[in-house]
């Protein structure tokens, strides 16, 4: 069974600008620049049907093209450090294209995400490093010109069964609004 989830891709220029800042934290896996991404939802292990499903439901999607702002680093865990990622600013069209996958996700029988989204792009996972270590890297790696790119599609990705951090293989991608040649919604084609 694939184990799948959604997620926005992160363009070649900005996944390098992303790598300048690997390295210098003890216990950090860096993640390959070409396997960053903004996770919309996670789908879990999926049988071949329900995979399926999802990719018919997943092109009927809507949205239009928006913007995406990376503008600092932080840490996920607290006192007990497990991952540093770059923050996405908030938008209205990035929590609404979320909302939609998590409404087709339940639709299709998944049971609900239990985490409140926050989008992110992970740079490294950590293993026993010290909370005065990560805070020491964010204090060094500072996001001064906010990073950015225009979203213009989204993608169902996969992922191994791996300790963390890929790599994953984008199964198919999916275009956010109507601008791209042969893109209808489903229900358009049935009103002729």
């Amino acid at each position: 069974m694939p184990r799948l989830f959604t997620a926005l891709e992160i363009p070649p220029d900005v996944a390098a600008a992303l790598a300048l800042r690997r390295g210098g934290l003890n216990g950090a896996r860096w993640i390959e620049p070409a396997d960053y991404h903004i996770t919309l939802r996670f789908l879990g292990d999926v049988d071949r049907r329900l995979a399926h499903d999802v990719d018919g439901f997943l092109g009927d999607i809507g949205t239009r093209p928006f913007d995406i702002g990376l503008d600092g680093l932080g840490s996920f865990g607290g006192d007990k450090p497990r991952a540093v990622f770059a923050r996405v600013q908030p938008s209205a069209a990035l929590s609404e294209l979320q909302a939609d996958i998590e409404r087709l996700a339940r639709r299709l029988g998944l049971p609900p995400e239990s985490r409140k989204f926050a989008p992110h792009v992970t740079l490294a996972r950590l293993r026993d490093t010290l909370p005065a270590d990560v805070a020491h890297y964010l204090a060094l790696h500072p996001i001064v010109k906010p990073l950015g790119f225009t979203a213009r599609r989204f993608a169902l990705m996969s992922s191994r069964d791996s300790v963390g951090g890929g790599p994953y293989v984008t199964e198919a991608a999916y275009p956010l609004g109507l601008s791209y040649p042969n893109r209808l919604p489903r229900n358009a084609v049935q009103r002729r």
